[in-house]
């Protein structure tokens, strides 16, 4: 059975996440301020500080004052990590007004189809299939919370259409069928650990920087344009690279569950990608100035899911784990054998 329980503070990754560990863990603030500006934006320590900022708002951590959640200087250094890293998410995106071109780019996919899903299919292993599962984990048992944090910043048909997504996405009222605990399930078939961020301290920058770009959206209202941008981005891609999944899974004579999460992704975020739409068509008819923000989201989306997958590919590439620490080795008869 999952836990969903809070975690305990991870290890520290550098200056940055030092100084909000200590702070959570005892209210000590740091003797020197951390250098936020000369940080890298898209690095372990910062993103590893940030995600800790934000855990505080979805289930905290074991032995962390909830007080905490409110902090001034919490929320003050996470002001500044959060300036940072949209001030590089803006400088590497393209930017512009044309939605109508992200979203047709969303949906053309090349004669062969590259990335991790393709190379999973092709050429993975069952220890690279176990590594993606870790790396996903980070955000799939979460999945749709921080879309949850938009409901009242939107009004008329977009709120509504939004919420019919987010009713599947929570189970349709079956605590059983809540995605993030068909991912816990998933997790378990595959012989992980399906507690609650448990892979925090070995899942590296790109994932938790693609969380935290949903967190920030999702917190800030001024983003809501954003969220919604990345939200249909990830439910528009999802149905043809769940149904890949699926292939792959089953030529691994996986799990049950391990078949079941993505099985369940290609039917219902095919519809989801209509109505998503639909959310965008309404947000933008009663708000046109949010359209440049809904392209933002898209196209940040796009460029963090990239940064993801040359972390994987690159490392498995050079034959080396993905992963800050790799996972301990499996039984071979217990992984199944791959069929043609």
């Amino acid at each position: 059975m999952p836990t969903f329980a809070p975690i305990s503070l991870p290890a520290p990754r550098g200056p940055l996440s030092a100084a909000v560990v200590a702070l959570l863990r005892d209210g000590t603030a740091a003797a020197a301020d951390p250098a936020v500006p000369d940080a890298d934006p898209y690095g372990d320590d910062l993103h590893l500080a940030l995600h800790l900022c934000y855990e505080l708002h979805y289930h905290g951590f074991a032995a962390v004052d909830p007080e905490r959640e409110w902090d001034i200087r919490v929320l003050t250094i996470r002001a500044r990590l959060e300036q940072r890293f949209l001030d590089a998410l803006r400088r590497d995106v393209t930017g512009g007004a044309d939605l109508d071109r992200e979203l047709a780019a969303l949906l053309s996919e090349p004669a062969e189809p590259t990335g991790v899903g393709a190379f999973l299919r092709r050429d993975g292993q069952w220890w690279q299939l176990r590594e993606y599962f870790v790396h996903r984990s980070i955000y799939h048992l979460k999945e749709a919370d921080p879309y949850a944090w938009v409901i009242p910043r939107l009004h008329g048909d977009a709120k509504a259409a939004l919420v019919a997504v987010e009713f599947d996405e929570f189970g349709g009222g079956h605590g059983e069928r809540v995605h993030s605990r068909l991912y816990a399930d998933l997790l378990d078939g595959a012989g992980l650990e399906s507690g609650y961020l448990h892979y925090l301290d070995i899942v590296p920058a790109p994932m938790l920087a693609l969380v935290n770009m949903m967190s920030l959206f999702g917190l800030h209202r001024r983003w809501r344009g954003a969220l919604v941008g990345h939200f249909a981005s990830t439910e528009i891609t999802s149905s043809p690279a769940s149904k890949r999944m699926v292939d792959t899974l089953r030529r691994w004579d996986a799990a049950p569950a391990c078949v079941r999460f993505y099985a369940e992704h290609v039917v219902a975020d095919a519809v989801h990608e209509q109505v998503m739409r639909a959310v965008i068509g309404d947000l933008l008819r009663q708000d046109p100035g949010l359209l440049d923000s809904v392209v933002f989201g898209i196209q940040a989306t796009e460029l963090l899911e990239g940064r993801v997958a040359r972390q994987l590919l690159d490392h498995w590439a050079a034959g080396r784990s993905s992963l800050r620490e790799p996972l301990p080795a499996v039984d071979a008869a217990a992984q199944g054998s791959r069929r043609p």
